[in-house]
């Protein structure tokens, strides 16, 4: 029994580190921040919005919105908008915050302390999209650092300027007046 306390104890920490971290990044005003993505799924980096399971992301080269249902893909060089209805393992796999909502069931957890803030470590207890995470956090419970590992190998996700927003619904919806040369594709 005393062998198994530091392990409950050791789950229960990084728990109680994802639950203050959701709670920081699921602001009921969202949140946004910039990002940098490295891995398999290759490099980009700009700027996401996110509230609740909606999110907005920008690059250079494409802008995506999801509202909770619908997601809206524009890919600037060839000015269309495909427009799709992603399943959940999709959804983990486009958004970086899904990890706010993932943790909670399906993954053994560890914790440890990394400079002032934490790391913490998930794995799939079965078959998941996501099979794995490090999960870094600052002192403010602040996301500075996602790393995944999926079928196709390890993304890592660096994350910089998290700031509580007031957003707007309609900024997690395309809206075609801003893109009037846009052709919509509809993948649905």
């Amino acid at each position: 029994m005393m062998l198994l306390l530091p392990l409950s104890l050791q789950a229960q920490t990084a728990k109680q580190i994802l639950d203050k971290t959701a709670a920081v990044v699921g602001n009921k005003g969202g949140a946004t921040a910039n990002f940098t993505l490295s891995g398999k799924y290759g490099n980009a980096s700009g700027s996401i919005a996110i509230k609740g399971k909606k999110f907005c992301a920008q690059t250079p080269q494409a802008t995506t919105w999801y509202d909770g249902k619908t997601q809206w893909t524009y890919v600037k060089k060839n000015q269309e908008v495909n427009v799709s209805t992603p399943s959940p393992s999709q959804q983990q796999s486009m958004n970086p915050y899904t990890f706010i909502n993932i943790y909670k069931t399906g993954y053994d957890m560890s914790a440890k302390k990394v400079g002032a803030g934490y790391e913490v470590h998930l794995k799939a207890q079965k078959k998941q999209a996501i099979k794995e995470l490090y999960v870094t956090v600052n002192k403010n419970y602040q996301p500075t650092q996602v790393k995944m590992l999926n079928d196709k190998g390890w993304s890592t996700i660096t994350i910089t300027n998290f700031k509580k927003a007031s957003l707007s619904d309609t900024a997690f919806r395309f809206n075609s007046k801003d893109y009037p040369n846009a052709e919509v594709i509809d993948l649905r």
